[in-house]
């Protein structure tokens, strides 16, 4: 292979990726009922509502879940594999991508929240007075991961062990799973 189609492929797969995370983000955000109007949150509905909006019309919202965003997720990954093997010069079985983008959408998913609870951990320890509209989000994401933890540990005197609970738990799922 040569070096040209490497840097596509690298290229390819970098902004799909980004592209990936941040509807990922907004999907969890809608989950969470963060603030709509926070700027963060309005600047990733901008970004994916071309791609979200016309599945909107086709699919059913859920009570929490956005039903059209998630297969919008699925199928942006799946033609990113697709467009990843096509580039390669690889022969194409469509089963093993279908699998295999559920795969790493789960992947995206864990890595994602394991980003966001170390983000968390350090803000706690440094960024007490930082008025930036990303800190509260970051704290709505991961309070949903961490509150069931934080009901089943014991009291250690002011000290959360949630966060490395959670992340321990993330890196075992990650490896059971062989991700």
């Amino acid at each position: 292979m040569g070096s040209f189609n490497q840097a596509m492929m690298f290229l390819v797969e970098t902004v799909l990726q980004i592209y990936l995370v941040a509807m990922l983000i907004r999907l969890l955000l809608e989950m969470s009922r963060a603030d709509f109007y926070n700027p963060a949150v309005q600047f990733l509905v901008q970004i994916t509502n071309p791609v979200i909006a016309p599945l909107a019309k086709i699919l059913p919202r859920s009570s929490k879940v956005n039903i059209a965003g998630f297969v919008a997720l699925y199928l942006i990954q799946l033609l990113s594999l697709f467009a990843l093997v096509a580039l390669s010069g690889q022969s194409v079985d469509v089963g093993m991508l279908m699998l295999l983008s559920v795969m790493r959408l789960l992947r995206l998913l864990l890595t994602t929240y394991f980003m966001l609870i170390i983000i968390s951990v350090i803000l706690s320890w440094v960024g007490q007075g930082f008025r930036h509209p990303i800190i509260p989000l970051i704290y709505q994401l991961v309070d949903p991961v961490l509150m069931p933890i934080r009901r089943v540990l014991p009291n250690m005197g002011g000290l959360d062990l949630s966060p490395l609970v959670a992340i321990i738990g993330i890196q075992f799922l990650m490896i059971w799973l062989g991700l």
